[in-house]
């Protein structure tokens, strides 16, 4: 038997509640096991609006062994995660291990400060482009992007195609 694909969501205060519960649910129905990875200085984090989501995991605890893709939402919770430097640099490891790494809306940010954007096609909420675009990016504006283990996409109406994408890249 397989053994079952495991994602990694990276959390933090203020995320974006449809960008880490839908997924969450997207892969739970499609057998893909999650775990929730937050930056060490709390156990549940809030959204925008509140609502909690309990860490399974601090980014100290974390290996990129254990997971086959890690996932950024958005809302402001990437920006509190990139002033951590251990979650920029799983970022980064996971790239680097040819693993896939998805990040949607505000995501992007990590994607920056993990260094992993250079010539890479990429997307993200209109608001960060010129972020991305520094970083070495081919900014487009598309539902979703794949190139080659990056997956990313613009805002919460295009989580359908970006679950689906990260689904099928687990899939093979």
């Amino acid at each position: 038997m397989a053994q079952r694909k495991k994602v990694a969501i990276l959390i933090e205060d203020q995320y974006q509640v449809l960008e880490v519960w839908y997924p969450i649910l997207r892969f739970k129905e499609s057998q893909i096991e999650t775990r929730t990875i937050g930056t060490g200085t709390k156990e549940t984090y809030g959204s925008k609006e509140g609502y909690p989501v309990k860490a399974d995991l601090s980014i100290e605890q974390a290996n990129t062994k254990d997971f086959d893709a890690v996932m950024i939402p958005g809302g402001f919770a990437p920006d509190f995660m990139r002033r951590h430097p251990k979650m920029a640099l799983f970022v980064r490891q996971m790239h680097d291990e040819g693993k896939i790494v998805a990040a949607i809306c505000h995501g992007g940010w990590m994607l920056v400060s993990a260094g992993i954007l250079k010539g890479r096609k990429a997307t993200s909420f209109f608001a960060i482009k010129d972020d991305l675009i520094a970083a070495g990016a081919k900014w487009v504006d598309e539902e979703v992007v794949v190139d080659k283990n990056l997956i990313t996409s613009r805002k919460p109406e295009d989580l359908t195609a970006f679950v689906g994408e990260i689904i099928k890249g687990l899939k093979g």
